[in-house]
């Protein structure tokens, strides 16, 4: 049976192992979102020269939720209109170097992550928020203000954004900071299934007697 947590972010490493695959989370605090590729090779290079990137993620939230900020009158310079989930195994390839350079407790998006990612969540204490796909009102709802727009030379998805939420959810936990997957467990149900599957698919294409 899941159960569903409340969690304020930044979030101790003790409160994530609380956290079990299939549970539901909603989140309260700032979070950070970008889906460019170019942003996080950015990240990463800055974490092998050992720079400061301009937000504090230690600790936090970083999630593959596509945002549209324009310019208004409120004490960051931006409005934020949406949000909406992307599918995270684009990221495949930045995302162990990430959770372990900046200390992320939170990632999420859609799709999972791949074992690497998952070995360095389990290193960390991090888990894997899975986002309703299309949920882009509802998600919207959670957000109280833009707090910080970096990187503003990148088109506004790709941009470094922080945005401070309450109740962002219900996000399902994908991947626990114990290694346990849902994806892992889909697949090897869909696996173990395969064999009947085909064979009542043979049976329906068999032909007719008489025919």
């Amino acid at each position: 049976m899941s159960t569903t947590h409340r969690l304020t972010l930044p979030v101790t490493a003790e409160a994530i192992a609380a956290v079990r695959a299939g549970d539901l989370v909603y989140l309260d605090g700032d979070i950070v979102v970008t889906i460019g590729l170019p942003t996080h090779q950015r990240m990463i290079d800055c974490a092998a020269r050992g720079e400061a990137l301009p937000v504090d993620l230690q600790g936090g939230a970083f999630l593959h939720l596509s945002s549209y900020n324009r310019e208004a009158d409120t004490p960051s310079g931006h409005e934020a209109l949406y949000m909406n989930p992307t599918t995270s195994t684009r990221y495949t390839a930045f995302m162990p170097t990430l959770i372990r350079s900046y200390g992320l407790r939170v990632i999420g998006g859609k799709g999972g992550l791949d074992a690497e990612s998952v070995k360095a969540m389990q290193e960390v204490g991090c888990i894997y928020l899975s986002f309703l796909g299309g949920g882009a009102t509802l998600l919207a709802r959670a957000i109280k203000e833009v707090v910080a727009v970096d990187w503003e030379e990148y088109i506004s998805q790709f941009r470094l954004v922080t945005l401070r939420v309450e109740g962002l959810g219900p996000a399902t936990v994908g991947i626990d900071a114990h290694g346990n997957s849902l994806y892992d467990s889909l697949r090897q149900t869909a696996t173990d299934r395969l064999p009947a599957i085909l064979e009542e698919l043979d049976r329906t294409r068999a032909p007719l007697p008489g025919h």
